[in-house]
């Protein structure tokens, strides 16, 4: 690992992941920072996920994620992204560069049986576009920017947690 990026750790992987709610607990573990980057995009823009992709659209939606995520400037963070943070290339290099990126790997029925509404949680889909057409293009994409790959199908956060923290240790 590179010096600066040895502080922060930045969580990625599809809706329903639980990025946020395992990124909370592993700040508290770890004596960390917590940031939900979608929470920052809805601070700045003073709207929700879903009323900004309804506003602008999912390309405009995808300039507003790029810039927020490209700006993050903190330490001894976790970071927890958006699902569609990956289709920014300069966004995950600015991540990259400044954390341990960590994916939160899942299996498309697993998140299916989590999720409910999906367009109230600001997730962007084509037309005819379905869950799993969304996981299958993704996969690649979370796959080529992780420096580390967590599997969390038997989802229990507690577990999820000491893992990661065992993962990271075997880094030092």
């Amino acid at each position: 690992m590179n010096d600066h990026s040895s502080n922060n750790i930045t969580l990625i992987g599809m809706p329903g992941a639980g990025k946020s709610t395992i990124g909370i607990v592993l700040a508290k573990v770890l004596g960390l920072d917590f940031l939900d980057s979608d929470l920052l995009i809805q601070k700045e823009e003073g709207r929700l996920l879903w009323q900004i992709i309804r506003d602008e659209g999912s390309d405009g939606f995808a300039r507003i994620e790029e810039r927020v995520n490209s700006s993050i400037q903190v330490q001894n963070a976790i970071i927890a992204t958006g699902g569609s943070v990956v289709y920014s290339d300069k966004a995950m290099q600015h991540l990259r560069s400044i954390s341990t990126v960590i994916y939160l790997q899942t299996s498309c029925a697993t998140l299916a049986a989590r999720l409910g509404d999906l367009t109230k949680r600001g997730v962007t889909f084509r037309p005819g576009q379905t869950l799993e057409d969304l996981y299958n293009e993704r996969i690649p994409l979370y796959e080529k920017y992780a420096h580390i790959t967590v599997s969390l199908d038997d989802y229990d956060v507690q577990h999820a947690v000491h893992q990661i923290q065992k993962i990271l240790e075997s880094r030092d």
